[in-house]
């Protein structure tokens, strides 16, 4: 015996849709997929919301667990047939959540609008965050909605807030969904989202000191960060001036970072040397002694704000390992983030070896999926990754079909999604 689910946790878009199902074994599941194929030839596809609707309260208690996403009936049909699904195991797998943010770079124009156009949950936390923010924030939203921004999104006073407040909303929504992670894991700014979201800071508290890490870094000189394709050790006899190791972030990934001027004269004399490098998407020198003094000036800001020791392992791309509550509460730590290095490469390892564990990335572009499908443990299989966000957004269906795919591959692989208790009504447009 076994039952047909079709649903999309929070319904959102009006597009792309969740079809999954729960079978006793392989036979059965594919069955099921020919069944639900034959019926989609007969749905048109201003039926098609209404149909995965008419599913909405129906869970397959089946070992195996399968799942579509596709836009349209059509659509839908020719991926079951050619089994182009999310995924079919023998049994979920049930391997534990472990949440990745993204860090400066990873930000580009409109990211995540589609979810916040097509999901009522998720726009309410990012209007939560981006509130709490004040002016800025007002500022921020309606950059991030324009077509002409009036501010670059790779400025400071506009990527931090804004990857701040995806990386925070896409966390406390797979939370909503139900789904509890077993450890967090950030890059840059992202490790400070996963911290309040782990509730080392209140979320009040955590939008004060980013508001006050952007207005000191803005008032530091021009500067940048430089991707390049070596070992930290091979990039020794091109350091110069303030120009540093900012990230190590695998074997042959280490980002730089340093004042304008000095970094295009390493970037030049890289290239000279036949490395590949190229510049990543920032306007601040961060994580480099150029912006040492702005994050010295913020220690008064953390003095006395409530840190508490991560509700959820929280890994470290500071000490590469958990914080314990020793450090989740050292005001130093905190303050001292802007200009200290990084090292996501080893922290993502430390993370891995404790695994096997499901990662999603929580935030745009994808930029720590490919890192992590560089790591032995998710090439091999033992662990993977799925992500909430695609690598490149071209329109708002993007983004829904890519987090609609997360949340299907977690059901699949075993975790509990409250699908009845997630929105069912879509945003309308701002």
């Amino acid at each position: 015996m076994s039952q047909l689910v079709t649903q999309s946790p929070s319904t959102i878009g009006v597009r792309s849709r969740i079809l999954a199902w729960a079978a006793q074994d392989a036979t059965a599941s594919a069955g099921l997929r020919a069944t639900l194929a034959g019926l989609l030839d007969d749905i048109s596809p201003a039926e098609f919301p209404d149909f995965a609707r008419s599913f909405a309260t129906v869970h397959g208690r089946g070992v195996v667990r399968d799942a579509v996403v596709a836009a349209t009936p059509a659509d839908a049909a020719t991926a079951l047939r050619a089994g182009r699904t999310v995924r079919a195991t023998a049994k979920p797998t049930g391997r534990p959540v472990a949440m990745m943010f993204p860090g400066q770079g990873s930000q580009h124009r409109h990211m995540a609008l589609g979810l916040y156009r097509g999901d009522p949950a998720f726009a309410r936390i990012v209007d939560e965050v981006l509130d709490l923010f004040g002016p800025l924030g007002e500022q921020v939203h309606a950059d991030w909605l324009a077509d002409r921004p009036h501010t670059d999104i790779d400025d400071v006073t506009r990527a931090q807030p804004l990857l701040f407040a995806v990386d925070y909303a896409l966390g406390r929504w797979v939370l909503d969904w139900g789904v509890r992670p077993a450890a967090l894991i950030g890059h840059s700014v992202g490790e400070f989202a996963a911290a309040t979201v782990a509730g080392v800071f209140d979320l009040p508290d955590a939008v004060r000191l980013m508001a006050d890490r952007v207005a000191r870094i803005a008032l530091t000189p021009p500067g940048g960060m430089l991707a390049v394709r070596a070992a930290a050790a091979e990039l020794t006899t091109f350091l110069r001036a303030d120009v540093v190791v900012a990230a190590v972030n695998g074997p042959r990934q280490t980002l730089l970072a340093g004042s304008s001027g000095p970094l295009a004269d390493v970037a030049r004399d890289i290239g000279a040397a036949g490395l590949l490098c190229r510049a990543a998407k920032a306007t601040s020198a961060f994580h480099s002694p150029a912006v040492a003094d702005a994050s010295a000036a913020s220690v008064p800001t953390y003095a006395g704000m409530p840190m508490r020791r991560p509700a959820i392992p929280l890994y470290s791309a500071y000490t590469g390992v958990p914080l314990t509550e020793q450090t989740a509460s050292d005001v130093a730590f905190w303050a001292g983030q802007p200009a200290a290095p990084v090292y996501f490469g080893p922290a993502l390892a430390r993370l891995l070896a404790d695994g096997p564990f499901l990662l999603v990335e929580a935030g745009p572009a994808q930029g720590l999926t490919a890192l992590a499908k560089g790591h032995q443990a998710v090439a091999s299989g033992n662990s993977d990754v799925t992500t909430l966000l695609p690598a490149r957004r071209r329109t708002d269906d993007d983004d829904l079909r890519a987090a609609l795919g997360a949340a299907a591959r977690l059901w699949v692989e075993g975790h509990p999604v409250r699908w009845g208790d997630l929105p069912t009504r879509t945003r309308s447009n701002p």
